[in-house]
């Protein structure tokens, strides 16, 4: 059952990723065209992500202590439409396999609870059906009994 959800699932993220190239260009141009959009949305994470990069490159190398030039805003700019833009492909992904995940959930929750009811109602059918063999058990040695208690027939000449 779960591999036949798999092939939905990359499906639906190679969907996600190609609508994801539009949905980061309508980003970088709403970041060329709105100050306010590329100062406090795309600028701050491009910058944080270049500094945590170089910083880690130049560790990496050996140098420590060096200091960090900001990007140009242009740069900074891109980069941060280009972060935002795989962010929202990432959460829209990520938001698929939770829906895929509480489907299949579900699904086998579902499935347990009627394996459960199955299960109950075999056990009362077991309970009925010996309940009915001893009824029949005890009449059976009821009629014994009484055969038994019966004078034994006679042999005419």
């Amino acid at each position: 059952m779960v591999v036949g959800a798999f092939p939905i699932a990359k499906l639906l993220y190679l969907g996600v990723r190609q609508m994801g190239k539009p949905v980061a260009n309508r980003i970088k141009a709403g970041a060329r065209r709105s100050e306010f959009f590329k100062n406090y949305i795309c600028l701050p994470p491009a910058q944080l992500y270049h500094w945590i990069e170089m910083r880690t490159k130049m560790r990496i190398m050996g140098f420590r202590g060096s200091t960090i030039k900001p990007l140009n805003e242009e740069a900074a700019a891109e980069l941060g439409a280009e972060l935002l833009g795989e962010a929202i492909i990432f959460f829209i992904g990520g938001g698929c396999m939770v829906l895929e995940y509480s489907r299949q959930a579900t699904n086998s929750r579902r499935k347990e609870e009627e394996l459960n009811e199955t299960i109950t109602s075999l056990q009362t059918q077991m309970g009925e059906l010996a309940l009915t063999t001893e009824t029949l058990s005890a009449q059976l040695r009821e009629v014994n009994r009484l055969l038994l208690s019966l004078p034994a027939p006679t042999e005419k000449k």
